[in-house]
């Protein structure tokens, strides 16, 4: 059965989304973190307004939660421009592009989420459109056929994807700005808190605050999303005030340790160290075990694991590391083959 995961960096609905909408920053004062983007774009934006045309074509990559969403509605906002806003998948064929790109005004923004999952078809009327401002587009078929060349106004493009190694190396290089989003770190991560907290009119306490940054993951969306929790915990349990008891006892209410995990990544790892002595062990296997989707594990559960070094990635499978094996309580023993594999990985 699948579990409702709080804790993690992909959206969780629409409703996750909308109110995640009203916690997002207007302007790049407003935004927090990556100074280097920051600034490189103040400058683009400036240019742009300056000569009234539109900005270059910006590419935003990086895990999901980051704010690459955010970043393309500010530098709408910035620009004084009308963004309209797809998606890859909902791009099924040319027309689709088309219909959008026919529409956008002089220097509106076109904002595509998921872009390395454009299909090939409709990449193809990209290039031109992004490169010259035109698409041409074929009617009728056989010897009927003919191109329509459609000009197109200034437009910017941003597009915005968790896997830019699937970008194809054709569309990736026609950005003229493309950058990575890192993962926050915890002091960029209170500033945001604070700044959320003081956009919903939240009366908090600082160590309320840090306490809850030390378990977001680096990532804005998910502290959003506790701060949310632990808003409502403290309207109906507590005084209206967040503090660290609230905090603390709305987190355990929803089974989140003091490094980020919940109860998931907690019995991921315990079937590893458990069911299948500290692996290796085939990610299906896991699967299996847990009733969970393979999908599921691979893009939500493992990542954060990675990160913080509890679970490594083998040639053979998943193994727990001992740092996860301390966290957990349980007592750290190699297994047998452990030595011999590394062995093998290094010839």
């Amino acid at each position: 059965m699948a579990r409702q995961k709080i804790i993690t960096s992909a959206s969780t609905g629409p409703e996750d989304e909308q109110l995640n909408v009203t916690l997002r920053p207007r302007t790049l004062a407003e935004c927090i973190g990556s100074p280097e983007l920051m600034e490189k774009l103040h400058i683009a934006i400036d240019a742009s307004r300056a000569r009234n045309e539109p900005m270059e074509h910006v590419l935003l990559h990086g895990p999901p939660g980051l704010g690459k969403t955010t970043l393309a509605y500010v530098i709408a906002n910035e620009m004084g421009s009308t963004i309209k806003v797809t998606s890859g998948p909902a791009l099924t064929k040319p027309s689709d592009l088309v219909g959008i790109l026919t529409n956008l005004e002089h220097r509106d923004v076109l904002f595509i989420d998921e872009i390395h999952r454009l299909t090939p078809a409709v990449e193809e009327y990209i290039y031109p459109a992004m490169e010259e401002y035109k698409v041409d587009f074929v009617v009728d078929s056989g010897m009927h056929s003919r191109t329509i060349n459609l000009p197109l106004k200034p437009f910017t493009l941003i597009g915005a994807t968790t896997r830019a190694g699937m970008l194809s190396p054709p569309l990736r290089t026609r950005f003229g700005i493309a950058h990575h989003l890192e993962f926050w770190n915890q002091a960029d991560l209170l500033k945001r808190m604070r700044m959320s907290a003081q956009m919903l009119k939240l009366p908090y306490d600082e160590e309320a605050l840090e306490a809850m940054s030390g378990r977001a993951r680096g990532t804005p969306r998910i502290a959003n999303r506790l701060l949310r929790r632990c808003r409502d915990y403290t309207q109906v349990k507590g005084t209206g005030r967040l503090d660290c008891d609230c905090v603390t006892a709305a987190l355990k209410l929803e089974g989140i340790d003091q490094l980020g995990l919940d109860e998931l990544d907690r019995q991921f790892l315990r079937v590893i160290i458990d069911t299948y002595a500290g692996g290796p062990v085939g990610i299906e296997a896991v699967a299996a075990t847990l009733g969970e989707e393979v999908d599921t594990l691979v893009d939500v559960v493992e990542p954060f694991l990675l990160q913080i070094g509890f679970l490594a990635r083998t040639r053979k499978g998943r193994m727990a590391t001992q740092k996860a094996h301390q966290h957990l309580g349980l007592e750290y023993r190699p297994p047998a083959e452990q030595q011999s594999l590394f062995e093998n990985e290094q010839l």
